[in-house]
């Protein structure tokens, strides 16, 4: 860029941080406070040249937000094993209540969760997660990114006979329960129904698995022959594993809590090549897409 170019109107974070001699952390608690000028633009903080010169002169001061209640810095939805582990590893210092991906989404809009990991179905377009999310959060302010691709399928026993091969050979066997805010099991009813599989052919386990460890646990403990699962798990407990899609794992989060050091310590983190390789230790993931944003509520 030339001499004689003009300054930009509006400055990056780190421009910012170099610009205070600080950390960019401080600057993102700054935003977050309301105690510096700043713009959210698609997921992103920029701040206005001009009013950030006059904050600094001391001239203005930006106008305090409306005093709001802090949402819990909790991660709800449904339960992923690299997400969880991410979570633990990076020192963020987020909670963690999986229960189901459509849990989760209740526990975002209703303001009792930062985010919430979601895998939900959709047979309209074949898609994931944001039908639903229109539906139930569009005045909202949240966003909806994409963590990972994950394969899917069922976690079998090992040595059936016969063996499972497809979700048609579900019928008559004993299948583990996943609570109905899963995202698991609402495609396992979606892939059942396109199998041909009747309603009275259903043989699940009482009890219900909440989380993706806890299901093939049963597997492993004999309980079960089959579970809606992934990959990733079944490797872990050295179960047979029979594909069925590959499918997108998104979080929605908080538009302000994305900015807030906790979740924005996480982030960092899935930057590391840690991250990386954990990825690919435990199998059927992809992270190429980790961070681009599917949806953006502009409410």
């Amino acid at each position: 860029m030339s001499n004689n170019s003009p300054a930009p109107a509006y400055l990056t974070t780190r421009e910012v941080a170099e610009l205070l001699r600080v950390r960019e952390r401080k600057v993102y608690e700054l935003a977050a406070e309301g105690a510096i000028p700043c713009r959210r633009v698609t997921g992103k903080l920029l701040f206005p040249r001009d009013e950030l010169e006059a904050w600094i002169a001391g001239d203005s001061a930006p106008q305090a937000p409306a005093p709001t209640e802090a949402l819990p810095e909790i991660i709800a939805g449904s339960h992923d094993p690299l997400l969880d582990w991410a979570i633990r590893e990076s020192g963020s210092g987020l909670a963690t209540f999986f229960d189901g991906s459509l849990d989760g989404l209740d526990r975002v809009t209703g303001r009792k969760a930062v985010a919430a990991g979601m895998h939900i179905f959709e047979t309209e377009d074949e898609g994931w997660n944001i039908r639903h999310v229109q539906a139930r959060a569009g005045g909202a302010p949240t966003v909806l990114v994409e963590w990972a691709m994950r394969q899917c399928g069922l976690i079998t026993a090992a040595e059936l006979s016969p063996p499972i091969r497809s979700v048609a050979d579900l019928a008559g066997r004993r299948i583990v329960q996943r609570q109905p805010s899963a995202g698991a099991r609402l495609l396992l009813e979606h892939l059942r129904v396109d199998a041909g599989i009747a309603i009275e052919d259903d043989n699940y386990l009482p009890d219900l698995a909440r989380t993706e460890t806890e299901a093939a646990a049963a597997i492993a403990a004999g309980r079960a022959e089959a579970a809606p699962g992934l990959e990733a798990v079944a490797r872990q407990f050295g179960l047979p594993f029979v594909p069925t899609v590959r499918e997108r794992f998104d979080l929605l989060v908080d538009r302000r809590a994305w900015f807030e050091p906790p979740f924005q310590t996480l982030l960092r983190f899935t930057r590391s090549e840690e991250f990386s390789r954990k990825a690919t230790e435990l199998g059927g993931y992809d992270i190429a897409g980790l961070g681009t944003v599917r949806w953006l509520s502009l409410g």
